[in-house]
């Protein structure tokens, strides 16, 4: 972990030992977290490393033991905590063989404890760079943010970064430190809403006269240009846009993932923004609960600089619990749905009042325009989309925006696809009505379906329904429970493609969640199988006919882009149910159609 983490502030390393049953001397009890934490200590005084935080989690599924380590030998610290827990366990090679197509030479825990602890040293020699952490702490002194990786150092962010080699990095009195400085930064994070929060943010930022940069989920964005796609929500997204040299400001989102495994880049972020906490993602990296996804939400407020602003939903019961722990009430604005709820958690706050956004600060209150005219809430009716602008109207002000400016960003943003492509765009098709919207856990479909039932006039619903495959079963039983119970007429059940499937072989999720429904109630005829996002959305529109919704969670961007083509187009050729429809192959490359169950 390169940066501030679920388990302290700076790098190090953490390992998660798993309950196997077939395994049981891998079960991490009391006794082997001792010798496990006693193995760090031995192995940090032979290694001539500073004492740190040594951090300890039990959960359901195992444990997880992380220390701080030095930044420029996190390499070798993974190997220290390997052999720290399997010299804990009594494991060596006689009961480990190797597998020499995966592991070609022998790794340091199979030697007994001496024989280790040599090579480690002579690990943590080779990996070591003297230069690299002088340069860090010379950047730490000149108030400049710095940011390493694997190949690279970078001094100052946006237009006034420099970036070297780490094979040839300059003296610390060779760097031109007057003229490296950091750019103004929030971080964005939460269950749901993230990216939608993000380019409101930039787009409030472009409109505030700077050049924005921001990292999330769908790529990486200069001045509202796509320089990157594919997800970059992690570390190596927000260090990339840090690097742009035109970039004035910059928004990373941080999702779970990259917070559990590398943790944060930035730790002088002007504003952190948590948008909600909701149930998603359970079982892997020891988070089993709520309260655990809470506390890697919240890592992102150890990214702010000493007069930060730490910006969280007042209708999260579960923010609202932990935040007496975060911050002192001085830097904490909250944004509810209701301006009154957020207006009784402390003096910064913005809401709904009478209809209209409410925003207070400074002990004045602005009023930033009538939320039904906001292109995003859909005349009023995405209640969750609502509390993403109050949310990120509440983030810009504290990145030093002007209301005014705030107010004119509202009014339009969404009024054009391209503001906020994948999230909750809607189309007319003649007597048709479409909305495609990410919508990837229960919580999320569960907002997207009470915005279509609102829209929802006297036809039939249809919807397309998928999940990664990282996905525990109940969380796949809850994606299906929110489904069924919006009473479509037609269910298509698919895949996620790229990355998406994520340890479960193509086809496993549909047939899950198709099982579920049928257990449901629902009639298998209403349940066809298209594990195709873009081809499941062309089926969709071939059974419409006049007057009928369909709700299209699309997810994989490369088929989600196929899909926002293809209903523009059809809207641009003024389309109606029943016409025939372009080939999909033309539309975008597809493969021939998945037969239909």
């Amino acid at each position: 972990m390169t940066g501030a983490n679920l388990y302290f502030d700076g790098s190090g390393a953490a390992l998660e030992a798993l309950v196997k049953p077939a395994l049981g001397s891998l079960v991490p009890d009391a006794a082997v977290l001792q010798r496990w934490r006693a193995n760090v200590h031995r192995a940090r005084a032979a290694l001539g490393w500073p004492d740190g935080a040594i951090v300890v989690r039990e959960h359901v599924s195992g444990a997880s033991l992380a220390f701080a380590a030095p930044i420029d030998q996190l390499y070798t610290a993974t190997e220290v905590n390997e052999w720290a827990l399997y010299a804990a366990l009594g494991l060596r090679a006689a009961d480990t063989p190797l597998d020499e197509e995966e592991s070609p030479r022998p790794h340091v825990a199979h030697f007994d404890d001496d024989e280790a602890l040599r090579q480690l040293r002579e690990l943590a020699r080779a990996e070591a760079k003297p230069v690299l952490v002088a340069l860090l702490a010379a950047a730490h002194a000149h108030g400049v943010p710095a940011h390493p990786d694997d190949d690279s150092l970078s001094i100052g962010e946006g237009e006034t970064s420099r970036t070297w080699p780490l094979d040839a990095l300059p003296a610390a009195d060779a760097v031109p430190w007057s003229q490296l400085q950091g750019v103004p930064k929030a971080v964005v994070t939460g269950s749901n809403g993230k990216t939608t929060s993000v380019r409101l943010l930039a787009a409030m930022l472009r409109a505030h006269g700077l050049r924005s940069g921001y990292s999330s989920t769908d790529g990486l964005f200069v001045d509202g240009e796509r320089i990157e796609a594919g997800d970059y929500s992690g570390p190596v997204g927000a260090r990339t846009v840090l690097r742009q040299p035109s970039v004035q400001a910059a928004v990373l989102e941080s999702a779970r993932g990259g917070l559990l495994r590398r943790g944060l880049v930035a730790n002088d972020a002007r504003v952190a923004l948590v948008t909600n906490v909701s149930a998603d993602h359970f079982g892997e990296y020891g988070i089993h609960s709520l309260d655990d996804l809470a506390q890697v939400k919240l890592v992102v407020a150890r990214a702010l600089a000493a007069d930060g602003t730490l910006v969280l939903n007042a209708d999260d019961p579960t923010l609202v619990r932990d935040a007496p722990a975060l911050s002192s009430p001085q830097k904490i604005a909250w944004f509810a749905l209701d301006f009154a709820n957020a207006r009784t958690r402390g003096p910064r706050a913005c809401g709904v009042r009478d209809g209209r956004l409410v925003l207070c600060a400074d002990e004045n209150e602005y009023d930033l325009g009538a939320v039904a005219a906001m292109p995003l809430t859909i005349a009023g009716s995405a209640r969750y989309n609502i509390a993403n602008i109050a949310g990120a109207a509440m983030a810009a002000h504290a990145l030093g925006i002007a209301p005014e400016t705030i107010a004119t960003v509202l009014a339009r943003f969404g009024s054009a696809h391209s503001d906020n492509l994948g999230r909750l765009q809607r189309w007319r098709l003649g007597d048709v009505d479409a909305l495609l919207d990410y919508a990837h856990n229960a919580d999320g479909l569960r907002g997207l379906l009470q915005v279509a039932q609102g829209l929802r006039r006297d036809g039939r619903l249809a919807l397309i329904l998928g999940h990664a495959g990282n996905r525990t079963d109940q969380e796949l039983r809850a994606l299906a429970d929110v489904a069924v119970a919006a009473k479509p007429d037609r269910i298509w059940l698919k895949d996620i493609g790229g990355d998406y499937l994520r340890g479960r072989a193509s086809g496993e999720v549909a047939a899950f969640l198709r099982d579920t429904l049928l257990a449901a109630g629902m009639s298998g005829d209403a349940l066809p199988v298209c594990l195709d996002e873009a081809e499941a959305t062309h089926q969709a529109l071939a059974w419409a006919q006049a007057g009928d919704l369909l709700v299209l969670p699309v997810h994989e961007p490369a088929r989600r882009d196929v899909v926002v083509a293809l209903l523009d187009a059809l809207q641009a050729s003024g389309w109606r149910a029943g016409q025939r429809l372009p080939a999909m192959v033309a539309m975008g490359g597809l493969e021939p159609p998945t037969p239909a169950l």
